[in-house]
């Protein structure tokens, strides 16, 4: 295909850079309006008669910098995206725009490159499971491209279809867009309700021409932002009416007040908008969709002085090409095993989601909990006595009751208001991918054991804070009655499994100073020993597995993890640490509870769990 004269394309490119230099101009007179109107609020901020400042307002977490502003959900003033948008039409060079149909596909536009986003109508409706003909209303799709505005920094343009009705329907329409920081609405010259351009082989009606002009009118007088982006969609040369109808109405729409002309072309080469493009001069920006024309070089459309590429639909197939395909295959195999490979990662989910900007968020406005706010939860091990449950993840995310295990003990954790929470994972540590918390790694943990993963965390134990298992699930209150127990160091004791000597099985046993009775609550239980032999002398409950440390109990911990020699501290276990504390002369305090744990250890266990939430 031969491409445009080179006296047509300098007369494109000199065209846009006029466009663009009146842009400029009128965005200085904008600007010394601004600066006059910022001038009025600080006369008024610094009137007598202005009420302070509370103290309070001073610094936000923001200003403190707690917050990563970027990473939070986006409200940017509505003026910053469509100006933006106008300059990508009225700037030398091509500019793209990708389509998007809901907040992740737009944040993926965004991250791949993109500088503005395409809010397809195809794309919307279809994954709203509906037709692409006005059968989503429009606040429906407000709806969902407040989500993507939310989700992104990038100017949005909407494909608003006919515009949802007639010239009323418009001046509601665009101060709602502009609510929500939507830079643009793209209307068609069809009838309401519309039918895709691509659908039907026989040419579909076209609006009236004066109508339609009214609309555009309408909205360039509804909208409150100059710099809010109206494009106009002219329909006449798919619906078969021919290039000079198309140049007509293209006219009547930029008289009207549009801000550029989208051009629609279903023709597999793109020698009919190329022909418009010259016939049209210059007179407003061009916007191409080329879809059906996909094969022509886009230095073709560069050179021919287009402003802006949309590519309209692309997400929304990949989309649905890699779903129909994951669905089969796991229906067809009943596993996931061959597909989960494949897929994206939940951690990429949850840093998409903006997870980390959360955990941030909670630190700074959540409150910090009593004087013990961070927990360490030991979940390396793969847990090998529950066989095909644990083949490829660690037992902590084996579920219960529908969440794994680990989540339980994080919830557990924050409902007892201990937020900052670090997991030490080893065996399959990719699949442990719960939100809310830091992950440090026990690599070696196939040939190590329980000290050497606190070991790896060691860093956290730089004041007061809770140890526990990543397979034992525990109630609030247990942990409530750890927390409030004052001393060094505390251990929580179950006293009912000490009841019965005969049922004693292999564990933790605990030899406190005094049993569990009525007159305990009041005393000062010391922890004298901790043996797994259920038959041996004086002992008063099973150890629940959960371990509190003050700073200076956190202290004389990590001292020991660097003294311990590395044969030894490959295979000790929090229960001889504990013995050694107890060896030391160190007062180890007891908590007595009965039940409100669960130690996860079999396939009954799991089972046990379910009713355990």
């Amino acid at each position: 295909m031969r491409a445009p004269e080179a006296s047509h394309v300098t007369t494109m490119r000199d065209a846009k850079a006029t466009r663009a230099g009146q842009v400029a101009s009128k965005r200085g007179s904008a600007k010394g309006r601004a600066g006059a109107r910022s001038r009025r609020r600080s006369m008024l901020r610094h009137s007598p008669h202005a009420p302070p400042m509370p103290a309070s307002q001073g610094v936000t977490a923001h200003s403190a910098g707690l917050i990563d502003a970027q990473a939070a959900p986006q409200h940017s003033p509505c003026a910053k995206k469509t100006a933006r948008l106008k300059g990508m039409l009225n700037a030398p060079g091509l500019s793209f725009l990708m389509e998007a149909h809901n907040g992740l596909s737009a944040k993926i536009a965004e991250e791949a490159g993109f500088e503005g986003i395409w809010g397809s109508s195809l794309s919307i409706s279809a994954a709203l499971g509906t037709r692409d003909n006005n059968e989503a209303s429009w606040t429906q799709v407000l709806e969902v491209v407040e989500f993507m505005a939310d989700a992104t920094t990038v100017p949005i343009l909407l494909d608003g279809d006919t515009g949802y009705g007639n010239f009323n329907s418009v001046r509601r329409l665009v101060p709602k867009l502009e609510q929500r920081s939507i830079a643009g609405v793209c209307m068609e010259d069809k009838l309401f309700p519309k039918t895709n351009s691509f659908l039907r082989s026989t040419a579909q009606p076209l609006a009236d021409m004066e109508e339609f002009a009214g609309k555009i009118r309408a909205a360039k007088e509804a909208q409150h932002d100059d710099d809010f982006v109206v494009v106009a969609r002219v329909e006449a040369l798919i619906a078969g009416h021919g290039m000079e109808e198309a140049l007509k109405r293209a006219e009547a729409y930029r008289r009207a007040g549009a801000d550029a002309i989208l051009i629609h072309s279903k023709e597999r080469d793109a020698r009919e908008i190329l022909h418009f493009q010259k016939e049209w001069g210059g007179r407003l920006p061009l916007v191409i969709v080329p879809t059906k024309y996909y094969t022509t070089p886009t230095d073709v459309f560069r050179d021919a002085g287009f402003s802006i590429v949309i590519w309209a639909n692309h997400l929304m197939r990949a989309a649905l090409a890699a779903m129909q395909e994951t669905a089969k295959t796991i229906y067809a195999n009943e596993t996931l095993v061959g597909v989960e490979e494949t897929l994206a990662p939940l951690a990429e989910v949850f840093r998409l989601q903006g997870e980390d900007e959360l955990e941030r968020a909670e630190k700074a406005y959540l409150p910090k909990g009593g004087l013990v706010a961070r927990g360490i939860v030991l979940a390396a091990g793969r847990g090998d006595e529950l066989g095909e449950l644990v083949k490829d993840r660690p037992k902590a995310m084996v579920p219960i009751g529908g969440k794994p295990i680990l989540d339980h003990i994080l919830d557990s954790y924050r409902s007892a208001n201990v937020r900052d929470l670090i997991v030490v994972r080893g065996f399959a540590k990719d699949t442990v991918d719960v939100q809310g918390a830091s992950f440090v790694d026990n690599d070696a943990y196939a040939t190590t054991g329980e000290l050497a993963s606190l070991a790896a965390a060691e860093s956290s134990l730089d004041g007061p804070c809770v140890i526990s298992y990543g397979d034992v699930l525990f109630k609030k209150y247990v942990l409530d009655e750890v927390l409030e127990t004052q001393g060094d160091f505390v251990v929580a004791v179950d006293s009912m499994p000490a009841d019965s000597k005969r049922n004693r099985r292999k564990a933790d046993w605990a030899v406190c100073s005094e049993p569990h009775a009525r007159k305990t609550l009041f005393s000062n239980v010391l922890l004298e020993d901790v043996t797994t032999n259920g038959q041996a002398p004086r002992i008063t409950g099973e150890w629940t597995g959960i371990f509190k440390v003050s700073a200076d109990g956190a202290k004389v911990v990590r001292e020991i993890l660097r003294t311990l020699p590395e044969r030894d501290l490959a295979t000790a276990t929090i229960p001889d640490l504990l013995r050694r504390l107890v060896e030391e002369g160190r007062e180890v305090h007891v908590v007595y509870t009965r039940g409100g744990w669960l130690d996860v250890d079999t396939l009954d266990d799991v089972l046990e769990g379910s009713a355990f939430h």
